[in-house]
């Protein structure tokens, strides 16, 4: 099985992702990299950052040990989300960006991945590379790199952020629910600093309780918030806070979906085209689509929604789980930065969220996990592709079928969006157990 997954390396801190195996990425990826001679003709210079999970500390210590150890000198800026090695990694013209977070992912685990020096993620052939260099023996040439803390990289980062917008948010009451992560150290600043009156929730990293019951994925207590501190904004982001979801001052949920439309009139579109993935729902393709605007598909994982809007030129993307790219400004996805243009859509309008939001009439969207199947046998069974084009055939342009295995685990997600909530749940249902039944293991 492939170390690289669509967002870096993941695993069970200590168990899967040691600190030797962390050093050996380091290791492999600066040797890579200067085979690839992006280190040629300088002392190559690389940031590290980290979510607030406490194997955080123990893996960037291991990572700045190989960098240095092949001639990299290092920055260690601490706690900080993803999106902000992306930014410094070109803000400060360095040569390879390292984020260490599992993303939304339990405390137990962690992750690692590599940025390029424009920002982007290591490309998966430079993944595949470095995979291939993983333990090899190497001795590079030149000193060893020296190994700093920058303190100013986070005010760097929060003036970046604010440097995006040009409204005022005085007379806005905001949640914001920092799921114990990297989010606790900037968003609630930076929404402060933009004149909100701020409340922040699940602010206080313990090392050990990111994402536990709060952020994008528990957002229960941050609706509780809203309603009962009558405020006018929800916003939530997970552990490394590359993802918002928000909330409005009823409780309702504005996801992705939501999130994209509600930035698509008023964000600069050349090509009049909106990126999503596969589980964008058919709602926001249909409301885009009264407005004169397009959608262009792709694979789930924001690296293939980046990697669509690079090749044709869109400027805005992301999908339903809150990655948001908004290219004018970045080009990654940034829970925080999307959350300031989403409030900013909110001023300027004079109207609500919940009004902004009520553009999207959502189709209902079930999805099924179905485990212990042979995933490999998908694409081969005549019995399943039969069942999908019957059912394809009934739903015409009122809905979908997608059937997708998961790239780590023995499971396929059927997906079935309909009109009707029943419809929807009879199709998933049946096709469900007709996989189980064909590809069982």
């Amino acid at each position: 099985m492939a170390l690289f997954g669509t967002d870096g390396v993941r695993g069970v801190a200590g168990v899967d992702l040691t600190s030797e195996l962390a050093h050996d990425l380091a290791v492999a990826a600066a040797h890579v990299l200067t085979d690839l001679g992006e280190f040629a003709g300088h002392k190559p210079k690389a940031v590290i950052a980290q979510d607030s999970r406490e194997s955080g500390a123990y893996l960037e210590e291991a990572i700045a040990k190989g960098l240095s150890e092949s001639g990299v000198d290092v920055i260690r800026v601490g706690v900080l989300p993803t999106p902000a090695v992306s930014f410094l990694v070109t803000e400060l013209s360095l040569d390879l960006g390292v984020m260490i977070s599992a993303s939304h992912n339990p405390a137990t685990d962690n992750g690692i991945k590599f940025f390029a020096r424009d920002g982007k993620k290591l490309a998966d052939s430079v993944e595949a590379q470095v995979e291939a260099q993983l333990g090899k023996p190497w001795q590079p040439n030149g000193n060893r790199g020296e190994i700093r803390f920058d303190e100013g990289a986070r005010e760097s980062y929060i003036r970046y952020l604010l440097g995006t917008i040009h409204t005022d948010f005085k007379g806005l009451k905001i949640v914001v629910d920092c799921a114990n992560g990297a989010a606790s150290f900037v968003a609630p600043e930076v929404l402060r600093r933009a004149g909100a009156e701020v409340i922040a929730i699940s602010d206080k990293p313990s090392g050990k309780n990111i994402n536990e019951n709060c952020g994008s994925t528990h957002l229960e207590n941050l609706i509780a918030k809203v309603k009962s501190e009558s405020a006018d904004i929800g916003i939530a982001h997970d552990g490394d806070a590359d993802r918002v979801l928000a909330i409005d001052h009823e409780g309702n949920i504005v996801d992705g979906d939501y999130i994209l439309g509600i930035l698509a009139d008023h964000t600069e579109l050349p090509t009049k085209k909106i990126v999503g993935t596969v589980m964008t729902n058919l709602g926001l393709i249909r409301a885009l689509e009264k407005r004169g605007i397009g959608f262009a598909a792709t694979p789930v994982g924001d690296r293939y929604v980046l990697e669509k809007m690079l090749a044709e030129g869109h400027m805005l993307g992301g999908e339903q789980s809150g990655h948001v790219i908004m290219r004018k400004f970045a080009i990654t996805g940034d829970g925080i930065l999307t959350a300031l243009h989403l409030v900013s859509e909110v001023v300027q309008s004079k109207k609500s969220l919940k009004e902004l939001a009520s553009f999207l009439e959502r189709y209902p969207q079930v999805l099924i996990n179905v485990k212990g199947v042979d995933k490999s046998r998908l694409n081969s069974n005549s019995v399943i592709k039969k069942r999908i084009t019957e059912i394809e055939s009934e739903l015409g342009s009122s809905g979908r079928v997608l059937l997708r295995a998961s790239g780590t685990e023995p499971v396929i997600r059927v997906m079935i969006e309909a009109q009707s909530q029943d419809k929807a749940e009879g199709f998933a249902s049946a096709l469900a157990a007709l996989v189980k039944s064909e590809l069982a293991l």
